[in-house]
């Protein structure tokens, strides 16, 4: 098992530098550089040339790509151009906030899906069927930021029952019933963004465990629909729902963009978001380079699990 992870591991390694490289490819190319961000029209050009001196941008593109990937090494991933604040003490603290809202509302999805998916399998073509259908496809239908929208002007506005903006009230920081208060709204948002699609893939995982040999010997020794869900095809669907889960990763550092730029959710979100308006490039390339590196251990992580539920992949598909 070890070795079968050190080898994944060790194939993770030219990705990440791939992607880097990339991330920067883009970053390179577009039709603006930082300089444009904080140039105003008084400078002379002068003014200009030494600033771009001074950040680097004289330099030959393979030059300054070495140069930040070593800053990066280092864990230095530089500084906001607007604020001058510094890119990994703003992302220590947002994506903790990030991922306080998005880990249980993901988990909750995935725990509805779960259910749901496996009831609408187990009455196929029933009414419990084309309900859990029906819900799952009014959910991918409804607009995230419209939902959050109607919750707000309901239960922020018109009940307020809630509060609609930010993580905290000023001066109650530490008081945890204010932080649910608070929480309760984008986490709804995000649990019904996430289920729909994850309750469609299990139940279709599931109807095609149905018609495996294996159901159709279980049903011919009179096991009860139960038994046969319970035991054998929950645990068949265990790889599909592994899938999700590494694919699910990356979600942790941008999977509430517009939800926490609705609510005001002092996360990776709204961070980003600025850094676009404003064309901070340092932060776009931090943040993208981050989501994209947990798009890669995700596929790990998915690795790895899959050699954990099913021994025969670290085997090689060998059965002995």
């Amino acid at each position: 098992m070890v070795s079968y992870i050190l080898k994944r591991v060790l194939q993770v390694l030219p990705l990440l530098l791939i992607i880097s490289f990339l991330v920067f490819s883009l970053i390179h190319l577009a039709p603006y550089d930082v300089i444009d961000s904080i140039t105003t029209p008084n400078m002379s050009n002068e003014q200009v040339a030494l600033l771009r001196q001074q950040y680097g941008l004289n330099d030959t593109f393979l030059v300054q790509y070495v140069k930040w990937l070593s800053q990066i090494f280092h864990g230095d991933f530089g500084y906001s151009l607007v604020n001058q604040k510094s890119i990994i003490s703003e992302l220590s603290t947002r994506l903790p906030n990030t991922i306080r809202l998005v880990l249980p509302a993901y988990v909750t999805a995935l725990f509805l899906a779960i259910t749901l998916g496996l009831l609408a399998a187990a009455y196929k073509g029933k009414f419990i069927d084309r309900l859990v259908d029906a819900i799952a496809s009014i959910g991918i239908a409804v607009p995230t930021f419209w939902f959050a929208m109607i919750l707000i002007f309901n239960f922020g506005y018109r009940l307020n029952l809630f509060p609609i903006i930010g993580m905290h009230t000023i001066g109650r920081e530490n008081d945890f019933n204010d932080f649910l208060a608070h929480f309760t709204l984008p986490y709804i948002t995000l649990t019904v963004a996430f289920f729909p699609e994850l309750t469609r893939y299990i139940r279709a995982s599931a109807n095609e465990e149905i018609s495996e040999d294996y159901v159709t010997v279980q049903t011919a020794f009179q096991a009860s629909k139960w038994e046969i869900f319970g035991r054998h095809i929950s645990r068949n669907i265990l790889i599909p729902i592994v899938t999700q889960i590494g694919l699910a990763l990356p979600m942790l550092v941008t999977g509430a963009i517009i939800t926490e730029s609705i609510f005001g959710w002092p996360g990776v979100g709204p961070y980003l978001m600025n850094a676009t308006k404003s064309l901070d490039y340092p932060i776009i390339m931090t943040v993208l380079l981050l989501s994209a590196t947990m798009v890669i251990l995700g596929n790990l992580l998915s690795d790895i699990l899959y050699a954990i539920v099913d021994p025969r992949i670290r085997r090689g598909g060998r059965t002995s």
